[in-house]
């Protein structure tokens, strides 16, 4: 997996870029023009150094402005908030010893100005019609919103069908959890496919990002798709880590993404970011949940109830064998919601043996 800082400064590149925004229509506008053009958006000292000659514009920003500006062969530098056009017809003069992959000149330039100002730096192609983005060593270039919406839509059909595949394990777990039969390696199987409808997710968010205002319907059928997907992980986490503090529950989540496919495919990782030894992977023996999951899917059971429970009697089947008066006991529970506790769990159970796929 990328480095989660710079997919998340991909996310928000992709979103100042994003179709149905002014700067995004200035961009089309000249990409149409086929002059080319190079932006710097952001003025700092960083910037200031490799400026060289232009002229002061200071003016608001505008789709048509930009693209008048542009028709000049030097840079244009923007505003950070893209709000401004500060100087045209600038020329950039990066340092020459810092490294770059492009061939030409314009591109080169703004792949040097990136890496040396930190700032975002837009080239844009007056060949080959293609729109590139420079932030750092981060480098991006534009597709047709049609390809990108042929790719968000096969990502969607794909998650579907991690999801169902997700749904089912998820179900499966839950049955073997009252069969009190779960092996760590059926856990590390849940979690990995959580992870991958994850990141599946991630990738069609980026796509949706990309696509702007065209992106509504994608994002609508995703957040359909994942759901609950984040917090039920939570809970499976909370569940079977060694540790079940909040704390040690988000350093799982990350430990997680910062995994390489081929890494979250060995369940050997995957232990250890639950705190057991690595020969736990291969282990047959049984595990015990606490049963945050569980308990969260009875319907109008208060967190606190849930955390209770879990604090009294430790793991779930403890909690499925206590009697009502025993439940009672419990803080917070009296003995209609002990009832309603003991009644949920029945169902789920029934439901769960029903739904399992042997």
């Amino acid at each position: 997996m990328k480095d989660m800082s710079q997919l998340d400064n991909m996310n928000e590149l992709l979103r100042l870029i994003a179709p149905g925004t002014p700067f995004r229509e200035g961009l089309e506008n000249v990409l149409r023009a086929k002059t080319g053009a190079l932006l710097v958006v952001g003025y700092s000292p960083e910037v200031m150094e490799v400026v060289d000659g232009g002229f002061s514009i200071n003016c608001d920003f505008s789709p048509n402005y930009l693209y008048e500006l542009a028709k000049m062969d030097g840079a244009i530098i923007l505003s950070e908030d893209l709000k401004r056009i500060l100087y045209a017809n600038t020329q950039l003069i990066p340092d020459s010893s810092i490294s770059s992959s492009e061939t030409g000149i314009r591109h080169r330039t703004a792949e040097r100005v990136a890496k040396q100002t930190g700032k975002l730096v837009v080239s844009i192609s007056q060949r080959r019609n293609i729109i590139t983005l420079y932030q750092g060593t981060l480098r991006y270039s534009l597709k047709e919103i049609g390809v990108i919406l042929t790719k968000a839509n096969q990502a969607i059909q794909t998650l579907e069908k991690y999801k169902a595949v997700l749904t089912q394990s998820l179900t499966n777990l839950s049955a073997s959890e009252f069969e009190e039969l779960v092996t760590i390696p059926e856990v590390v199987n849940v979690i990995q496919r959580t992870e991958m409808v994850m990141r599946i997710k991630t990738e069609i968010k980026r796509y949706i990002h990309e696509l702007g205002n065209e992106g509504r319907l994608i994002s609508m059928q995703m957040e359909e798709l994942v759901g609950t997907t984040e917090e039920e992980a939570w809970l499976l986490y909370k569940d079977y880590a060694r540790d079940d503090s909040d704390d040690k529950i988000r350093e799982i989540i990350v430990g997680l993404k910062r995994l390489s496919d081929d890494e979250l495919l060995d369940a050997h990782h995957i232990v250890r970011l639950l705190g057991y030894p690595s020969s736990a992977a291969t282990s047959e023996d049984s595990v015990a949940p606490r049963g945050f999951r569980v308990l969260n899917k009875i319907p109008r059971l208060p967190n606190v109830i849930i955390h209770n429970l879990v604090d009294q009697f430790e793991q779930l089947p403890h909690v499925i064998m206590a009697t009502i008066e025993e439940l009672d006991e419990v803080d917070g529970i009296g003995e209609v919601r002990a009832r309603t506790i003991k009644e949920g769990l029945k169902r789920l159970q029934e439901q769960m043996f029903i739904d399992r796929q042997m």
